[in-house]
């Protein structure tokens, strides 16, 4: 099975985190935090300083990392490293992406998420206000 490695940015901004939805391929309309594949020779950091600049025209910090995923989908496993990030410049645009949303922590539940991203509501909650 092949096995993809990716990172996820969980950007806090004024008491609530940004959701997107995809727009694309098998997973299309399931909910996620943002992000994308590490390339080659990248830090984690690094691929999503980029991957957030390239689908949501957006500059951000990276903070700290909030947990790391391991998810079997049908045909990959997903190995995901997540990351609470801030805003240093900018406002998200939907480049890549069909929609997406500002959660309060209410709401954190309350759409579909993919399997992975699931995974990681827990730990944003235990992070909220750090």
């Amino acid at each position: 099975m092949k096995s993809i490695q990716v990172v996820a940015a969980v950007i806090f901004h004024e008491g609530k985190v940004f959701a997107t939805q995809r727009g694309y391929g098998e997973w299309k309309d399931g909910w996620e935090f943002p992000g994308g594949k590490i390339e080659p020779g990248e830090k984690p950091e690094e691929a999503l300083i980029r991957e957030i600049r390239e689908e949501l025209d957006l500059g951000i910090a990276v903070e700290q990392k909030i947990c790391d995923v391991e998810q079997d989908y049908p045909s990959f496993h997903l190995s995901m490293q997540c990351f609470r990030c801030s805003i240093r410049t900018g406002e998200p645009r939907l480049l890549e992406h069909e929609a997406a949303r500002w959660l309060e922590r209410e709401a954190l539940y309350t759409l579909s998420w993919l399997p992975a991203d699931q995974k990681v509501l827990p730990e944003i909650e235990k992070n909220w206000s750090k």
